[in-house]
């Protein structure tokens, strides 16, 4: 896509979205996404008084309910992808756990010699082949609804790519929010936003900044349920070549633990994995990266370093 996609952190406590479209030369109206935040989309209110301008929520959440309303056939293909996907996905997690415990076994291990070394090589290939076996299964089921429904031409979403191209024409850059990763992702598929986008710039925070990339990581390294491995949950919209953000990172991961870190970093190389707390920036102009000075990336030396722009 032939647009300026940047990348920021979290957004509630230390807000940098109006300075950065002001450095994008943004001096219009913005169109946002909160399809994320579920039942509380729309509620946009310290967005709009942080940007000070015009701000048109594009209501992808209740426009999705509205096509399930109007369209039953749909909403069945779709309830039956579902439950394909979140099968998919907890017998990707039942050997996922496994094959984590096996690699930071033997990345703990002391030593460096020839047949540790390979052990270790062999754990990242089996993490490595899980993920992208993984992506290709939930990949075939959403191809699958598509070739048999084609929801793009289905009468009740054309309705509202029509009146979405219409507010996207009156805009001046695009801001995707966070929340709700699998909902957010599920919205923006179905109206098949991008390619009504003409170029505009794209914004996205949080989880607006995880579904921007190749591929949507979960992760959280403590979560209240008990211990958490990050988890590919499927690919992303593929907006920020070679890059993995972190959304929260110095929060959900634990970054004083070189063995999760350096696992991290390796199993999703050679993405740079970016630790994206807040005031944190990446813009990507079609070529190249460049980062905010203080955004840092994790390293398979299990350390934290800021991200170099040479």
């Amino acid at each position: 896509m032939d647009s300026r996609i940047v990348l920021l952190g979290p957004q509630r406590f230390e807000p940098n979205l109006r300075e950065t479209l002001d450095s994008l030369g943004v001096d219009g109206p913005v169109a946002v996404v909160t399809a994320g935040w579920q039942e509380r989309e729309g509620e946009d209110h310290e967005i709009r008084a942080h940007l000070g301008c015009d701000v048109v929520d594009l209501l992808l959440y209740h426009r999705f309910d509205d096509v399930l309303l109007r369209d039953r056939e749909l909403a069945a293909a779709l309830d039956r992808k579902g439950q394909l996907l979140r099968r998919q996905q907890e017998l990707y997690i039942l050997r996922l756990g496994n094959a984590l415990e096996s690699a930071r076994a033997v990345l703990s291990m002391a030593g460096k010699d020839g047949p540790l070394n390979d052990h270790r090589r062999g754990a990242l290939r089996v993490l490595r082949s899980m993920d992208r076996l993984h992506v290709r299964r939930v990949g075939r089921i959403q191809d699958e609804l598509v070739r048999e429904w084609n929801p793009v031409q289905r009468p009740a979403v054309m309705r509202h790519r029509e009146q979405l191209a219409e507010i996207l024409g009156t805009v001046c850059a695009l801001c995707i929010a966070g929340g709700h990763v699998a909902t957010l992702i599920n919205r923006l598929r179905l109206f098949d936003l991008l390619p009504l986008l003409e170029g505009k710039p794209v914004v996205a925070w949080s989880a607006g900044a995880m579904v921007a990339s190749e591929r949507i990581v979960l992760f959280h390294d403590s979560p209240p349920q008990g211990r958490g491995d990050p988890e590919v949950l499927e690919a992303g919209l593929g907006l920020c070549p070679g890059v993995l953000p972190l959304p929260h990172a110095s929060r959900r991961l634990q970054l004083d633990d070189p063995i999760r870190v350096g696992l991290f970093a390796r199993r999703f190389s050679p993405s740079i994995c970016a630790v994206l707390d807040a005031g944190t920036r990446m813009d990507w102009d079609g070529f190249v990266w460049t980062s905010a000075p203080g955004t840092r990336r994790l390293t398979r030396t299990g350390r934290i370093r800021e991200i170099s722009n040479a």
